[in-house]
Parts: structure tokens; sequence; C-alpha cells
């Protein structure tokens, strides 16, 4: 027969509620009593029952994911990573897809799935403050992603801004000056294309450098057709003139990568380039490709753990919650 959470307490030599906070993740326990638990749960092989958890509380043991779309590199593995955190925490997650441009949001928020879920993670890339009602559900809610306005619920984000500063100081760094900047989107003042964007120009204006208009590479959607596109526009536009590419992702920056190759720029001696989301295909581009890595996995585990507390009846006030970045340095810019 399988273990019990009693077999654990008696292994362990604590009560059954004790192993059942250790189990459910609940901070007040000791360091010594929590290592005591674990090594029993490791011995006896004990596996929690979380079927019957749910059924005792009233609910589905499932949560949502809504995203834009998977074919985008980022969110498919943003995807990966709420999955495997879900399932650390027993949940089965749901994913559904709202479209590129988010054209499916809102009914994503009022959807019948919504009755199968106990809660909905959610990717919002469309939405604006006039939007900002329908996020008054009467389920658990979390936001990701970069829509900032104050929408009255938990949201989990990255520093846009602060890591896009970052990547284009590495590129000062190492000597370039014409820079130039991929993915951004006119007339946007919200959202990650006009965050990376400011960034970009926080870092210029910190090195003394005037920005050129020449250099900006416009592109709506952020794949790497549309990264060639806006590296052949911006070279087309300067003469050859750029030393230096932010990619705001990497889908964006290997476009990039192809472009420079195809008119004999090398990279780094010519150009160093950089991207943002540190996708794992970019460690066998060629060259391999310096990125920002955002905390995707910080995100998935932080925005799960805080619909769990939702769902668990936390009334406390919304938070934001920005995760650590890490500039990742490779060959595109040694």
């Amino acid at each position: 027969m399988s273990a019990t959470m009693r077999d654990v307490a008696t292994r362990a030599g604590v009560s059954v509620k004790t192993v059942s906070n250790v189990v459910n993740g609940f901070a007040h326990v000791r360091p010594s009593t929590r290592e005591r638990v674990e090594a029993a749960i490791d011995e006896l092989g004990y596996r929690m029952n979380f079927a019957g958890r749910n059924l005792r509380r009233g609910r589905t043991g499932m949560i949502g994911l809504a995203i834009p779309e998977l074919r985008v590199p980022y969110f498919a593995e943003l995807a990966d990573s709420c999955l495997r955190a879900a399932e650390e925490r027993g949940l089965v997650l749901l994913i559904e897809q709202t479209g590129a441009g988010g054209e499916h949001e809102l009914e994503v928020l009022s959807s019948l799935q919504r009755q199968q879920t106990d809660g909905l993670l959610f990717s919002a890339v469309g939405m604006d403050p006039d939007d900002k009602a329908a996020l008054a559900v009467d389920y658990p809610l979390v936001l990701l992603g970069e829509r900032v306005f104050d929408a009255g619920v938990d949201h989990v984000t990255m520093a846009n801004r602060e890591a896009s500063r970052a990547a284009t100081a590495h590129l000062i760094a190492r000597g370039a000056r014409r820079i130039a900047v991929l993915g951004a989107h006119e007339g946007e003042r919200m959202g990650s294309a006009a965050l990376r964007y400011s960034g970009y120009l926080d870092a210029l204006a910190d090195a003394g450098i005037a920005p050129d208009p020449r250099l900006v590479g416009e592109a709506g959607r952020w794949v790497r057709a549309t990264g060639a596109n806006a590296m052949t526009r911006v070279l087309d536009a300067t003469g050859g003139e750029v030393d230096g590419v932010f990619a705001m992702n990497d889908a964006l920056a290997l476009g990039a990568l192809h472009v420079l190759h195809e008119r004999g720029f090398r990279v780094p001696e010519d150009v160093r380039v950089i991207g943002f989301d540190d996708l794992d295909e970019v460690r066998y581009s060629e060259p391999p490709l310096s990125s920002i890595a955002p905390g995707r996995e910080q995100i998935a585990r932080v925005a799960v753990d805080r619909l769990l507390r939702r769902i668990d009846g936390d009334d406390t006030d919304p938070a934001t919650i920005v995760a650590d970045f890490d500039l990742i340095g490779r060959e595109s810019t040694r």
C-alpha cells in the first residue's frame, strides 16, 4: 500500500498537521522540522492525493494560462515554465491563445473555460486602461507581461526598461556608437516595445550619444522575418553605418544576424548584437547570441504561487512583482 500522511508523521515524529503544512508549502514550519518531514516523505515515497484535496475544497485543481500565441518562442517557453510550476504544486494548467494582437483577450476573461479553472494567469498584449473594468472578475486573476496600468490585480512582470538600458550600455561599453534598435512600435505609450525603447534611449543619454531616427527599425510582430526586414531598412537608411544592434527580442535578433551575414558584416568584429529573452535556441546561433534573461522561471513560479494564494482566500492588497534579470554575454558582443 502507498504511504499515507500519517505514516510520514510517524516516521518524522511530528503531527499530521505539521506534515500537511510542509506539503502545502506553509512558511511557519521550523527548517529542522521541515527537513525531517521531507526526509520521511522521500524515504516512504509519499505522494499527496491532490485530486482528493481539491474535491474536499470544492475546486477543480486546474488553472488557466492565457497567452497571445505559442508560435512566439518566448510565450512557448513561458508556457513551459508555468506548466512545470503548476505541476510541482499539484495543478493542471490549461493553455489558451488570445491571438498575436490580443484580439481575443476580453473573450478569454469571460469564457466558459473559467468555470473549469480555479484561477487565471493572464498575459495581455492588447489591453489598455479603457479595458480596466474587464479585469474586475469574480475569480482569482494574476496579470503577466508589460501592459502597465493600475489594474487592481496582482501583476508579475519583468524589468523591461532597466534591462534594455543594460543591454544597450553593454554594447556601448564594447565600443559601439551607431546602435540600431529593432522592434519599435510607432506611437506606443505602454507595453514592452515602449518600455524597451525608453531603456535604449536612457543608455544613449547616459553615454552622451544623440539618438538617430535612421537607426530605429520598427517591427509589428516580433519574429525573425520582421527582424530581418527591420535590419535591412536600417542598413539601407544609414548606408551600413551600424556598429551595434539591440533587438527587443531574440527572434528579431536572429533575423538581424541573418541579414548582417548576407551583407558581409562580421559579428562581433564589425557589428555587435544583443537580444532579449535568452531563448534556448540563441546558444546555438552563429555566433551564439548575447541576450537579456528576464527571469522567466521566476515569473512563472511567483505568478503560480501568487494565484494559489488568491485561490486559498488571500485578500491582501494587489502587488506588482518585478522579476530579476541577467545580462548573458556570448560571442555576438565579445
